[in-house]
């Protein structure tokens, strides 16, 4: 395989397909703004801009359109959850996170409790829970002894990125339920807000069955573009819920005088100013993109929520044969440590290892002069890195996607396996 470009830091980001770079040079062609604008070209390219959030609506299982929120991607969509519930959080509430989380889905909770609502004469207090050292999943009698009746939300990843863990995420929900908490709009139980960046790409999703009330994820992990990422949010909680940034397009056309101001219906009381068009239409174009890459033409004649679900089962079970392949193979090379579940049913497509004496920056500078593609540091998830003892926090990532095979994966193992014995 010499020359040949190994793409295996797909959890980083995904490569995009000549598709949707051929829609994107037509999009930008026949260019205009969208809602702002009577000619042709507005109209025609809003029409695409709202069908593009019902498509990924369609996708993640959500009932209704307009309960999806579009922002920059994971992290700004779950800063706009911390910012929306922000002036709801009520003295001695207590949020419930977990020890393996993305640095996007930590932050922002650990900033609220410690800097930002102290400031307010509020004290609000941040649980971590633990997971188990050895077999890297979630320690759910931990996080469930952690949420109490005021607990606000939990917050956990739904597939970790450093780990690869897939915690249990209707068992979490039913612990949320339970916990009695009280919210200003009537509901009762913890909020749950899965972090989905790692889950939604390789992972048939159906929010409504899942019951959760919000979900984060980036399309840029799933052959789209950078700079588009999901939010879907329980409709009860959407209708209460506080903007996460104030303009143009979010208030009702002329509602707006010096004394009064009435936003736009759901959801463009969300979209402030003018939104990322293109990769819009493409995150929308993706969903499509990816079910017929696995499919083709088979299955038309079912609906498309059931051909999505075939599509995903499908590209779930192919990267578990990689991931599996990945496991056993590294885990057979003296001096490797594999992190996580070693169980590729119980994990996403990522693999993260170290080995003996070497520091994980230096392995990947091995792997990318024969053309293979990792990730080395901490991946934004220090503090698993800590929790597991690691020093210096920080290890190699391989994560295979749909368009990787298992002769690269054996050209990965033999390549990992000469730098582990020199």
């Amino acid at each position: 395989m010499k020359g040949k470009r190994i793409c295996t830091n797909n959890a980083a980001t995904t490569q995009i397909p000549h598709e949707l770079l051929d829609m994107s040079r037509e999009l930008y062609s026949q260019y205009d703004n969208v809602h702002r604008g009577q000619s042709s070209a507005s109209i025609r390219i809003t029409e695409k801009f709202e069908e593009a959030y019902k498509k990924i609506a369609a996708f993640i299982g959500s009932k209704d359109w307009r309960n999806v929120l579009l922002y920059r991607g994971t992290t700004e969509a779950i800063n706009a959850v911390m910012y929306s519930l922000m002036t709801e959080f009520e003295d001695g509430d207590n949020i419930v996170t977990t020890h393996m989380e993305h640095n996007s889905n930590y932050i922002p909770w650990y900033a609220l409790c410690r800097e930002i609502t102290p400031k307010f004469g509020r004290k609000i207090e941040l649980r971590i829970a633990g997971f188990d050292r050895e077999s890297g999943e979630l320690d759910l009698e931990d996080l469930e002894r952690k949420v109490d009746e005021k607990t606000k939300i939990i917050c956990c990843t739904g597939a970790s990125n450093f780990l690869g863990t897939k915690p249990p995420i209707e068992k979490i929900v039913s612990i949320g339920r339970k916990s009695g908490y009280q919210h200003p709009n009537g509901l009762s139980g913890s909020y749950v807000l899965i972090d989905g960046a790692h889950l939604v790409p390789n992972t048939p999703v159906d929010v409504e069955k899942m019951g959760i009330d919000f979900l984060a994820w980036s399309f840029h992990k799933m052959l789209a573009p950078v700079g588009v990422g999901g939010l879907f949010v329980r409709r009860e909680i959407l209708e209460t819920l506080m903007p996460f940034q104030y303009g143009g397009d979010m208030i009702a056309e002329g509602k707006v005088t010096a004394e009064k101001v009435e936003y736009n219906e759901l959801p463009w009381k969300f979209t402030a100013g003018t939104p990322n068009i293109i990769g819009t239409i493409l995150a929308g174009e993706v969903t499509e993109l990816i079910v017929d890459m696995v499919l083709g033409e088979r299955y038309r004649h079912i609906s498309k929520e059931e051909r999505t679900e075939k599509a995903m089962e499908a590209i779930q079970e192919y990267e578990r044969g990689l991931t599996q392949y990945l496991i056993d193979e590294l885990t057979s090379i003296d001096g490797v440590t594999v992190y996580g579940p070693k169980d590729a049913s119980r994990k996403t497509s990522v693999i993260s290892f170290n080995i003996a004496g070497q520091h994980p920056m230096d392995v990947a500078r091995q792997l990318d002069e024969v053309g293979i593609e990792s990730r080395a540091g901490c991946h934004c998830a220090t503090l698993a890195h800590h929790y597991l003892g690691i020093n210096p926090p920080a290890s190699c990532r391989i994560s295979p996607y749909i368009y990787n095979t298992m002769e690269e994966m054996r050209y990965v193992v033999r390549a990992i396996g000469k730098i582990a014995s020199a």
